[in-house]
């Protein structure tokens, strides 16, 4: 396989350009800079108008309207986020006192429970003392009546 070889170009052909000639290469970068500032003063004048100043306007009116429903919807998101908050802490303070208010009347059963035990026991010693007693009695009747 052969290399392909590329035409040769002369170096007289490669400096070539479209204005071969140094005065027309001046005249064209002129009239291209030319063109620019008539372009930018153009531009300018545009942006000076009438009409430009009130699209400007527009758009700033545009601006302010969005700016201001943004602010509208931030207020009214605040405002919400507080209402939930509120409710939450009502919330929290209801549970807290239902939870108080149970823990308290498990307390109360509790202790009205124990009572009742401590009675019960009570009432079962004094029951078994009183047995005791006469059981105690009845060996001394006993003695008593075998002397």
């Amino acid at each position: 396989m052969g290399r392909r070889l590329r035409p040769q170009i002369s170096p007289d052909e490669m400096s070539k350009s479209k204005n071969s000639d140094f005065t027309d290469r001046l005249n064209a970068s002129a009239d291209a800079k030319k063109l620019r500032l008539e372009r930018a003063a153009e531009a300018k004048s545009a942006a000076d108008s009438p009409a430009a100043a009130e699209r400007r306007a527009a758009w700033s009116a545009t601006r302010a309207a969005r700016n201001d429903r943004v602010a509208e919807r931030k207020a009214a998101k605040i405002a919400s986020e507080a209402r939930e908050a509120a409710a939450r802490v009502a919330a929290h303070i209801a549970e807290a006192g239902a939870r108080e208010a149970a823990l308290k009347a498990e307390r109360d059963a509790r202790e009205a429970e124990y009572t009742d035990r401590i009675e019960r026991q009570a009432a079962l010693e004094a029951e078994q003392q009183a047995a005791r007693d006469a059981r105690y009695a009845a060996r001394k009747a006993r003695k008593r009546k075998g002397r």
